[in-house]
C-alpha cells in the first residue's frame, strides 16, 4: 500500500494502535511503555484519561507515534496538537477539526459507520476512517466497501480481539484500533500488556498474509 505520511505509514506497517483509557497520567504512561516494550509503536491516548494531553506531551520522551483519541472539539485538537499528538482520532468526524489537521498536516482518522460518512472524511482530507464501533459489522463489510471504493482505508475500532484480529487484516484494513482487550489493567500486570501487544501483531502479520 502507497502511503506516504510517515505516521500513517508506520500505523500501517505495525498494523494495530493501542488505544488507552487510563485512569490517570500516571497509568497512561506505564501502559505505553508496556506496548512499546512489545514492540506496538502506535499509541493513542484519550481525552478520557484525566489530563491527556500531560500524558501526551511526556511521551514524546518516547520512541512512539503518539496520538490523541477521542477528539470532539476544536480546543481539544488544539490541546492536543500543542502537547505533540502525531494523530488525532475520534469516534465522530468533525469538519473543523479536520481543517485544523490539515493545516497542521497531521492525519485526522474520524469515526465513521456509513459509506456517506466515509466517503464526507475522505473528501474533507482523511486518509484512514475508523470503523466504529466494529463490533457491530464483520470483516466481509470492508470487502464491500472496497469493491465500489478501493482506495478506502478503514481502521476498525471497537470489539476488536485477537481472535477476529487476523479476519480484519484478511478483509482489507489498513489497521485496527484496540482498547480495553490490549491496554487494560489487570492486577497491575503490565507484561501481560506487552505480551498482548505482540500477540496483536502477530495476528496482523498472519491476516496480511492469507
Amino acid at each position: 500500500m502507497d502511503v506516504r505520511n510517515p505516521t500513517l505509514k508506520t500505523m500501517y506497517e505495525q498494523g494495530v494502535v493501542a488505544v488507552l483509557r487510563s485512569k490517570s497520567v500516571e497509568q497512561a504512561l506505564a501502559v505505553a511503555d508496556a506496548c512499546l516494550a512489545g514492540d506496538l509503536a502506535c499509541i493513542e491516548v484519550t481525552f478520557s484519561v484525566p489530563e491527556a494531553d500531560k500524558a501526551i506531551e511526556a511521551l514524546q520522551k518516547t520512541d512512539g507515534i503518539i496520538g490523541a483519541g477521542t477528539v470532539l472539539t476544536d480546543d481539544q485538537a488544539r490541546l492536543a496538537l500543542d502537547a505533540g499528538a502525531r494523530f488525532l482520532v475520534a469516534p465522530t468526524f468533525n469538519p473543523q477539526i479536520a481543517e485544523i489537521c490539515t493545516e497542521a498536516d497531521i492525519p485526522y482518522v474520524p469515526g465513521c459507520m456509513t459509506v456517506n460518512e466515509m466517503y464526507t472524511a475522505t473528501q474533507a482530507g482523511c486518509e484512514v476512517v475508523k470503523l466504529f464501533p466494529a463490533s457491530e459489522y464483520t470483516p466481509g463489510f470492508i470487502k464491500a466497501l472496497k469493491a465500489p471504493l478501493p482506495d478506502l482505508r478503514i481502521m476498525p475500532t471497537g470489539g476488536v480481539s485477537l481472535d477476529n484480529t487476523a479476519a480484519w487484516m484478511a478483509a482489507g484494513a489498513f489497521a485496527v484500533g484496540v482498547g480495553g482487550n490490549l491496554t487494560k489493567v489487570v492486577d497491575d500486570d503490565y507484561q501481560a500488556i506487552t505480551d498482548a501487544a505482540q500477540a496483536y501483531r502477530k495476528q496482523v502479520e498472519a491476516g496480511r498474509a492469507q
